[in-house]
């Protein structure tokens, strides 16, 4: 299969970062994934930062030549090949309360995709997702894997606090807020897991490459 090629461009006065056309998939995560560890431990490399679609390497301000980085980034990605899709991955089961108090967009959810409620659970539940990337705050995963038919515009209005282990939709993707905060994401359900533990050995619960499943534990109704 031809892999898709990769913008290059500056950010910021001692950054340089690689973009790849959209829509993500995950042979092209894969292949971001295996880009950063390759670059670990490059001279003058302070921080390597992969996100959805795109990765971002951080060089130390005296030691940055912006002709140098970008040659190490195309080279480093043109050794890569091509990703395996195969490749074993960790399954994670997130147990889910759905609807009323833990999920009270999931109405909303339902109107505007024209299921039911329960549609809306047994649909979120059938689908295998993705850990894409890690952001927005710790042990926030990004995932990959929301059925269309479950893709639902983010709220008008954000709340002012989302409880942390809520389950959210918001636009096409799916995700649990590790912690308390402000946030826009129609809230369908909520879970008792833990994903953010600063005094743990791994702090986070899920990292990049997992696979995840929701598992409902209980479908409430408004």
């Amino acid at each position: 299969m031809s892999q898709a090629a990769p913008h290059y461009y500056s950010l910021g006065e001692s950054a340089v970062a690689l973009a790849l056309p959209a829509p993500a998939t995950l042979a092209q995560q894969r292949r971001i994934w295996r880009l950063a560890a390759s670059l670990a431990g490059a001279p003058g490399v302070l921080d390597i930062v992969p996100g959805m679609n795109n990765l971002t390497v951080s060089y130390h301000p005296l030691d940055f030549d912006p002709d140098h980085a970008f040659d190490c980034l195309r080279q480093h990605w043109a050794a890569l090949g091509a990703a395996d899709d195969d490749a074993p991955a960790r399954q994670v089961d997130i147990p889910v309360c759905y609807g009323g108090e833990a999920g009270p967009d999931l109405a909303e959810v339902a109107r505007h995709t024209g299921l039911t409620p329960a549609e809306v659970v047994k649909q979120h539940c059938a689908a295998e997702y993705q850990v894409f990337f890690m952001g927005f705050q710790p042990g926030f995963a990004y995932l990959g894997g929301l059925p269309e038919a479950l893709a639902t515009p983010r709220r008008a209005q954000p709340r002012t606090r989302v409880p942390a282990g809520s389950v959210g939709i918001g636009g096409s993707q799916t995700g649990v807020y590790p912690a308390s905060s402000p946030g826009g994401w129609q809230l369908i359900g909520h879970t008792r897991l833990k994903l953010f533990d600063p005094t743990a050995t791994q702090p986070t619960l899920l990292q990049p490459g997992d696979r995840v499943r929701f598992v409902c534990e209980e479908l409430r109704h408004a």
